[in-house]
């Protein structure tokens, strides 16, 4: 009881604290509506886009995988901060200073409008293929757990997961569709240092136990009784191994935090480029920390439990949940789990009907539509998204290799053709525009095949570095036989004002650089 009331007093807290903080914004104009006005302040930022990375996929689907293969995984974390100094110091103030509201428009102003809409299309169907699914049944899965809703709703568990994942979705996609991009904001700056609080929490309960009440003595006990799980350098046959941080991995992460709609999109909203690049470097500190609570927990699970849950690793995390934290705090932190299940879902959903509205409703459908009728479209395509994504979601279950790793796989379907044709626009100035479109379509089929349909043996993030040199060729190639025929290799400005640039933008950039460094020395000695 306690639980659920300490629950329903959070959850409620958050939506009205949103609700009175947006209640006189206007969220008419498209500005106001995809982008909150573009007023976001760098905590805002920060706390946004680490909540909008950070769900249920990562709570459930990493410290699931920790818990089986232990700290390797900690290379999708801190190799992030180095993805968000370039991001901070090259992308962001391109972006700005070009006004965009979405990256496919980046596409069209430097190849053309076919390879804008197309991109636009593949990210659309991205969106409701891997990400949404895979985040509403994780969320579903912790839920579940916590507050046995399969027994309070006298149904077999995969029916309760099924009505969990339908209210799931329909909460998420109100927040999307009511508020847009500052309700998405505001609502998971609150969670998403609640996320922080209450997710450390769970270690330190755990190691206080331990411990016997010192929690550094706890962390020892566990490192003893598998120091091999502490240790972050993969072998070649492990889930991660060592080497894809030279290949495919970094492609992955520049895209994501520099390129990807979903996080870039807090930064486009930002009220001036100090913001945006305090934003982008806050999420960097914060993803330097987050193993704590996202890779840790897994660790102790298994000094816990042993391997006696390998081939349920899933259900590790809401296993440890109830097993440390007080009764009276699961409920506080399940509003938590809540609000991160929902703010990845809705800030999705609000990017998914941001690149409708703009690189294809406005585009091909009707040239003239004013901003109100943007926004009307925006929230169409928000509602339409998360019914796809109800449906799809339980199909996701049952991943040999994890939630996690499942979603990553899915994600280079899209992430690393995209990332190649906008890498190559950036800094290779002879690629042409139909260079471009060709090795999107050669890289999404030579990864499907080479993925999904054989058995390769080859890791998949290093086929990701496979598919980018390989675009890189098709692209060269092309050009060569189809040359560029824009040859202004300055994309156009929207604003010509100076943008003034955070004065410790690049010493913290540094500083993130080396902390990530000294991570791997000191963890790859254990």
């Amino acid at each position: 009881m306690y639980t659920l009331l300490s629950f329903l007093a959070f959850t409620l807290f958050v939506a009205f604290f949103s609700w009175f903080k947006l209640r006189k914004e206007s969220l008419k104009t498209k500005d106001g509506y995809f982008l909150g006005g573009k007023s976001l302040t760098g905590v805002v930022i920060a706390g946004s886009m680490l909540l909008t990375n950070i769900s249920t996929e990562h709570l459930i689907g990493m410290n699931g995988s920790s818990y089986k293969n232990g700290f390797i995984i900690i290379a999708w974390e801190v190799t992030s901060a180095i993805a968000l100094v370039i991001a901070a110091l090259y992308f962001i103030p391109k972006y700005l200073k070009m006004g965009l509201t979405t990256i496919p428009e980046y596409l069209e102003r430097r190849f053309d409008g076919t390879t804008r809409t197309l991109v636009a299309f593949f990210l659309m169907v991205s969106f409701v293929v891997t990400i949404l699914p895979i985040v509403l049944y994780t969320g579903a899965i912790n839920l579940e757990s916590i507050f046995n809703v399969s027994e309070v709703l006298q149904l077999p568990k995969q029916e309760s997961l099924w009505v969990t994942v339908v209210v799931i979705g329909s909460l998420g996609a109100l927040y999307a569709i009511l508020g847009g991009l500052k309700a998405v904001a505001i609502s998971d700056t609150i969670n998403g240092y609640g996320l922080l609080i209450g997710g450390a929490a769970i270690p330190i309960f755990a190691l206080l136990a331990i411990g016997d009440g010192n929690p550094l003595q706890g962390l020892q006990k566990v490192y003893e009784n598998s120091p091999d799980k502490f240790n972050v350098i993969g072998d070649k046959d492990s889930v991660l191994p060592f080497e894809v941080l030279f290949t495919g991995l970094m492609i992955n992460q520049l895209y994501f935090w520099g390129m990807n709609q979903t996080i870039i999109q807090r930064a486009l909203g930002a009220k001036n480029l100090k913001e945006a690049q305090k934003g982008l470097l806050y999420t960097g500190v914060l993803k330097i920390i987050i193993p704590i609570v996202i890779i840790l927990p897994g660790v102790i699970a298994f000094y816990y439990l042993g391997d006696s849950m390998y081939a349920e690793q899933d259900m590790i995390y809401p296993e440890l949940i109830k097993r440390v934290l007080p009764v009276g705090l699961v409920g506080i932190f399940a509003a938590v789990v809540l609000g991160a299940v929902l703010s990845t879902f809705n800030s999705v959903l609000n990017s998914a009907a941001t690149i409708f509205s703009v690189d294809i409703f406005k585009k091909h459908i009707d040239k003239s539509s004013s901003d109100a009728k943007l926004v009307r479209v925006g929230k169409t395509t928000s509602i339409i998204l998360a019914v796809f994504s109800i449906f799809v979601a339980p199909f996701v279950a049952n991943a040999p290799d994890g939630l996690y790793q499942l979603l990553q796989q899915l994600n280079g379907i899209f992430f690393i053709p995209i990332a190649s044709i906008l890498l190559a626009g950036f800094f290779l100035k002879n690629i042409s525009a139909m260079g471009a479109k060709v090795a999107l379509f050669v890289g999404l089929l030579f990864y499907i095949l080479t993925t999904f349909v054989f058995d390769t043996g080859i890791h998949f993030v290093h086929l990701w570095g496979i598919e980018f040199v390989l675009n890189l060729f098709i692209m060269f190639g092309v050009s060569y036989l189809y040359p560029r025929v824009n040859k202004n290799d300055d994309m156009p400005e929207s604003t010509q004002e100076k943008l003034e640039t955070w004065r410790y933008a690049k010493p913290m950039g540094l500083v993130l650089c080396a902390i990530t460094l000294v991570i791997y020395i000191f963890m790859g000695q254990l």
